[in-house]
Order: structure tokens, then sequence, then C-alpha cells
């Protein structure tokens, strides 16, 4: 099979297409009362959020969580998130443009560090599967790299998907990073776990909207 000729959108899930932003900043509030910690805002969290993940913990404990710890608030956390995030929905017109986008002849896919198990149902739950050629979860234990699991990702997509063709849409910094790793572009998404003065520092578009990412998606892919 030739490569596709079109453009992909390799589009990223919590904090982008879904917008879980209670959820998550609950479920870190939670995790975070394990250790005494004080609760944060979403605009602390946007500020102070990296991955790894125990390296955020680390910018507000003053050192790496120990292996104990970070199993105990990994464990809340998800716990939390999931008993919530059936409160949460898809962000404003990532539907129809997700329609939009597949019905002009293009491709897309999603890569998210979510649990694959857990993605699927909920993906399927929204309507929206039948628009992705592919949907990757997050298998094995929490807290990795992004960029490893765009690899794999693009990988299965080898002989349909061309990465130089291809834009990866997040909220975070990974998102652009996993990009890079792979070849292609990345466009960031300023609703979600970052703030963005923080994107705009990786040096990549950043957008204020779902629709402004796509319309620069296809800038960058033709």
């Amino acid at each position: 099979m030739g490569m596709h000729a079109s453009a992909h959108i390799v589009w990223d899930w919590n904090g982008t297409l879904f917008h879980d932003n209670d959820a998550i900043i609950g479920a870190t509030n939670a995790a975070f009362a394990e250790l005494g910690l004080e609760p944060i805002t979403l605009e602390q969290y946007r500020t102070l959020y990296c991955v790894p993940v125990p390296k955020f913990y680390e910018r507000l404990l003053g050192r790496l969580p120990t292996d104990t710890e970070w199993e105990l608030m990994d464990g809340v956390f998800h716990r939390y998130y999931t008993e919530h995030r059936v409160r949460c929905g898809l962000t404003d017109g990532a539907a129809e443009l997700l329609a939009g986008w597949r019905s002009a002849g293009h491709s897309q896919s999603l890569l998210s560090m979510y649990g694959h198990e857990d993605l699927v149902p909920l993906v399927r739950g929204f309507g929206i599967e039948a628009h992705f050629i592919r949907v990757d979860g997050r298998t094995g234990p929490s807290g990795g790299s992004k960029a490893e699991h765009m690899v794999r990702h693009l990988e299965a997509l080898t002989g349909v998907v061309e990465p130089a063709r291809t834009v990866v849409i997040g909220d975070a910094a990974d998102d652009a990073v996993a990009a890079r790793h792979v070849g292609a572009r990345a466009v960031l998404y300023t609703g979600g776990s970052h703030s963005r003065a923080s994107l705009e520092s990786i040096g990549v578009p950043v957008v204020d909207t779902l629709a402004e990412a796509v319309a620069e998606a296809r800038r960058l892919a033709a």
C-alpha cells in the first residue's frame, strides 16, 4: 500500500478532545491530600504540570515521591478520576470538527496516555470512534513518555500515514515532543493542562480553540 495522500491528525484525548479539567484537578487534589499537600487551582496546575508525572509531584513536594507514595497517589488519582469523569464531555465543537476533517477526505487517529481499556469504551460512548482509523491508549504503568507511544502508533499506521504530513494536536508539551520524535508537526491547544506561556515556550503554533487547531493542522500538512 502506498503512502496516504492526504493530511493526517493525531489527536490527544484528555484536555484536548475530552474536556475533563474539573475531574483532573479534583483527582490531583485528592492525590495531594494523601500526602498532606494543599489543594491547587487550575491556574496553578497549568503552570506547574509536566511529564513524567512524578516530576510534577516533585515541583510541589520539593523532592520526587517515593515508590510507595507514587503508587498511593496514582491509585487515588485514578479512582477519583474514574468516578468523576462521567460528568465531563467532549470539548465544544469537537464532534463536528472530527466529522468535517473526515468528510474532507483526511485521516485522523487518537493517541492517549489514558489507559487503553478505559479509553476505547469512552470514545465509543461519545459516538466518535468511526472518525478514527486507529485509537491507542496507554498500556502498562502510568507515568511514561508519550514519544515512545507515538513511535508505536505511527508504526502501526505505516503505509497509511506519512509522518511529514501528520500533525499532532494536543494540550501539553509532551505532545509536541512526541511529534518531533517521529518527524511530525504539532499544534498545542490552551484549553487543557498547560498555560499559554508554557506552551509558547515549546516553539510550535499555540491556539485557543480546536477549530483554530484544525485550521493550523491543515496549513502545516499542506
